[in-house]
Formats: C-alpha cells, sequence, structure tokens
C-alpha cells in the first residue's frame, strides 16, 4: 500500500509529516511503515494500492474525479477562509511595494502547472473578473519555484496557496524580497483520497485522531486543525479557466 503525503512536504515539515502519518497508521490499525517521497504524482493517485494521499481540487474535478474516493479535506486554519478552504496570493517583487494587481495587466505571470487550482485556474478566473490579462506566461512546476522567479525578477508576479505562501514567508530567505498583491475568493482546499477499493470512513476517522494526537510543535508547523467533509459536488463546480495557449 502507498501513503503519501507530498503536497506541503519540505525539508522543514518533512519529519512532522513522518509522525503524522505514523499517527494515521496507528489509529487505522494497519498501512505502510514509511510515507512515500518519490515517484510520479499521478502515478500515486490513480494507482490501486494507494491508501492515502493529498491531490489538489483541480485535478480532482478534472481527471480523477470517480476514479479515487475523497476521505476529507484539511483545515489549516488559514486567515480568511472558511474551514477547509483556501486562497491564492498574488505576489510580486518589493520594488513593486504600492502597486495593484492592475498594474501587472500584461506582465510576465509565473505558475507552476497548468493543472493547478491556486497557482492556475483560481488566478486566471479571479484575474478575468478584474479586466486583468497576462502577458508571458512562465512555467516552473512549483509554487516555491514561482515565489522564486519573482524574487529574481525572472517574472512579475505569480500567485501561491495561502499555505505554500505562509511556509515559504516562515522558511525561505527570498521572502523578504517579495510582497502580497492580492488574494482571491476562497476555494476548498486539497482534498485526501484513496483508491476506490479502499473504504475511506476508517481513513476519515484516523486522520481526525491523528491530528488531534499532534504536538502542539507539529500542529503549528503542519497548520493542520481539523478534517471537514466537503462534497465532491463543491470541487466540481469550481470554474475552470482555459489552459495556458489556449485560443478558447
Amino acid at each position: 500500500m502507498i501513503a503519501h503525503l507530498g503536497m506541503y512536504d519540505r525539508p522543514e515539515t518533512a519529519a512532522a509529516n513522518d509522525r503524522f502519518w505514523a499517527g494515521i497508521r496507528d489509529a487505522l490499525g494497519h498501512g505502510p511503515d514509511a510515507l512515500t517521497r518519490d515517484g510520479d504524482f499521478w502515478e500515486i493517485w490513480r494507482s490501486p494500492d494507494l491508501l492515502l494521499s493529498q491531490t489538489c481540487g483541480m485535478p480532482y474535478r478534472t481527471k480523477l474525479h470517480g476514479e479515487v474516493a475523497l476521505v476529507g479535506t484539511p483545515d489549516y486554519g488559514l486567515t480568511g477562509c472558511p474551514p477547509g478552504y483556501y486562497c491564492s496570493v498574488f505576489v510580486a517583487h518589493r520594488d513593486r511595494a504600492g502597486s495593484a494587481l492592475r498594474d501587472f495587466d500584461g506582465q510576465v505571470f509565473a505558475y507552476n502547472e497548468d493543472l493547478s487550482q491556486s497557482g492556475w485556474a483560481a488566478p486566471q478566473t479571479h484575474m478575468a473578473a478584474e479586466g486583468v490579462r497576462h502577458g508571458s506566461l512562465l512555467q516552473t512546476g512549483g509554487h516555491a519555484l514561482s515565489a522564486q522567479a519573482v524574487a529574481d525578477r525572472q517574472a512579475d508576479f505569480a500567485a501561491l496557496d495561502a499555505l505554500t505562501w505562509d511556509l515559504i514567508q516562515e522558511h525561505d530567505d527570498f521572502a523578504k524580497d517579495l510582497i502580497e498583491l492580492a488574494r482571491t475568493e476562497p476555494t476548498p482546499t486539497l482534498p485526501f483520497i484513496t483508491a476506490l477499493s479502499h473504504d475511506a470512513a476508517p481513513l476519515r476517522d484516523a486522520i481526525r485522531t491523528a491530528i488531534q494526537n499532534l504536538s502542539d510543535a507539529d500542529r503549528r508547523l503542519l497548520r493542520l486543525q481539523d478534517l471537514v467533509e466537503i462534497p465532491a459536488e463543491t470541487y466540481l463546480a469550481i470554474p475552470t479557466p482555459p489552459a495556458p495557449g489556449s485560443t478558447v
């Protein structure tokens, strides 16, 4: 079986994620001894051996719905967001302090990938509502890499998910070169999933127990507050903008 918590796994959170998984496994009564930290995310998500992973809302609604079972949605206690929700944060270089999002119309936008809710879909929907269009696009492959690209002036602005932005501000030196421009409307955050062959209910209970049993230090480091249940229909109703390069 595969257990995978790769979405917010970075050197500073890895040990806490290991302890979180150990708590889930102990409460569940079975599961692999260690988290999987290699392998392609899509192969992991679609594996019949998947016991637990975390995906993004856009991959879930566009490709994984019907292939995996929702387990629950973590509540990270993010500012301005209901339980189980998050948002995208637009960032720019600190030299642009005092600018508004509209000032970046036609400028270079960095994004992690085109199947990212917080890096692509939510910011594009927000920008369209504001009458802002990006200029050239820079695909980076990761939220932190998008932020780094803006800090290094390879791009003018980017959008990161709010939890990643919090972690960058806490752990990455380049955060001092960035400012926050704006935030999107909240959408459901990254859900936990399992293979369709598994019963999600015991996993849900085990995750709740593991969250309750986290040390104060690990709870703060992982930002985990609770597990909530958000129906699939809520994820599926979120708008999906055209992909980069689309003429639609």
